[in-house]
């Protein structure tokens, strides 16, 4: 098949789309398909052929990338592409993608994980992995998907949600008047980013600060204190639950998921559960993924308190896909390699596009 493999982008979780992106694109060419990376955000601007023939490019249009320790500089990138438009949507990417039998959405955060990409690609008539433009959109929104999944009996941290005022006193004000110690998180974000784990009012105060940056709302969440628990879903079905155990004397921050040794999380797939526990687990990731009509895949993160209780988090509609992410590793559980979990995602998505 020819397809697609769509990473980057412009979001702040734009490395680790590049990441998931090539290497998802590798294991497709391993696999026999004609794939080939393209950013969403640069587009096909430095390649100077006719777009059918990137397809049969030796090496896929995959370069070197690699997961850095900080978010990037998206004003930088901005300007640092050739063509000139406010938009996020890169040169002859919708033109490309109308000639593959399929696009692998390798994208993480806005652009990719809210629907959008979704919604164009279904108007220019182009299948694609994973959940469709509603359920993507509900699921990234984490205010709206908890309060469908709280409806529906998912056990979920209490919450607010409030806009950052941009004017320090007003800023002050909230910051004073939010229940610490709690979790602070931007409402619609991903991979650690704008996540903070405030104690006091003053750290709530620098933690509405530095949320800002990424976005104008924050998700205000009750700290449940208890195992960090993800488990992912496969067509339905949910596999082994991982446990995430961040760093001695820190929180699960964006560098503790992403980077190795002392500063790393530390993985167990599959986790040590008691039956009762690994069961309730993989039937609340199961729920929350046909509550929210999910497709094909997802990894949905929870608390696994010292009662036994089993609290949902969020959840991710396009989970991060490197070698070394959580899924692969619950699918190496399963006796299911790299290559073959990127192969059936594509496989199930056809089939979820035909029914």
């Amino acid at each position: 098949m020819k397809i697609v493999v769509l990473g980057g982008g412009i979001s702040t979780e734009r490395h680790v789309a590049l990441v998931t992106a090539t290497s998802a694109c590798q294991a497709l060419r391993r696999r026999g398909h004609q794939a080939v990376f393209v950013d969403l955000f640069f587009g096909m601007e430095n390649y100077d052929k006719p777009l059918e023939l990137a397809f049969d490019e030796p090496d896929g249009l995959c370069g070197k990338v690699a997961i850095e320790t900080e978010a990037p500089d998206l004003e930088a990138i901005r300007r640092s592409r050739r063509l000139e438009s406010n938009g996020n949507l890169g040169s002859g990417v919708a033109e490309i993608c109308s000639l593959a039998d399929c696009v692998f959405l390798g994208l993480h955060g806005r652009d990719g994980e809210d629907g959008k990409i979704q919604a164009l690609l279904e108007l220019i008539g182009v299948p694609y992995t994973g959940s469709g433009p509603l359920a993507s959109a509900i699921a990234m929104d984490k205010d709206t998907a908890k309060r469908i999944l709280k409806a529906s009996g998912v056990r979920t941290p209490v919450w607010q949600v409030h806009s950052i005022p941009a004017a320090p006193e007003a800023l002050r004000h909230l910051a004073e008047t939010l229940p610490v110690p709690c979790v602070v998180k931007v409402y619609d974000g991903g991979s650690s980013l704008g996540v903070k784990f405030p104690t006091s009012h003053e750290e709530m105060h620098e933690a509405l600060r530095e949320i800002s940056h990424y976005g104008s709302r924050v998700l205000v969440e009750e700290k449940i204190n208890g195992r960090e628990l993800t488990v992912p879903v496969l067509d339905g079905c949910a596999l082994s639950p991982i446990e995430v155990i961040p760093p001695e004397g820190k929180e699960f921050d964006y560098i503790s998921k992403y980077q190795s040794g002392a500063q790393g999380a530390r993985e167990i797939c599959p986790a040590s559960l008691t039956e009762e526990e690994e069961n309730n687990l993989r039937a609340a990731a199961e729920q929350v993924h046909a509550v929210l009509d999910l497709r094909v895949y997802s990894r949905s993160d929870f608390i696994l308190d010292e009662k036994g209780r089993v609290w949902f988090l969020e959840v991710n509609t396009l989970p991060g896909m490197t070698p070394n992410s959580l899924i692969p590793k619950a699918a190496a559980v399963e006796g299911m390699s790299y290559d073959e979990l990127v192969e059936k995602i594509v496989l199930l998505s056809l089939r979820e596009n035909r029914s």
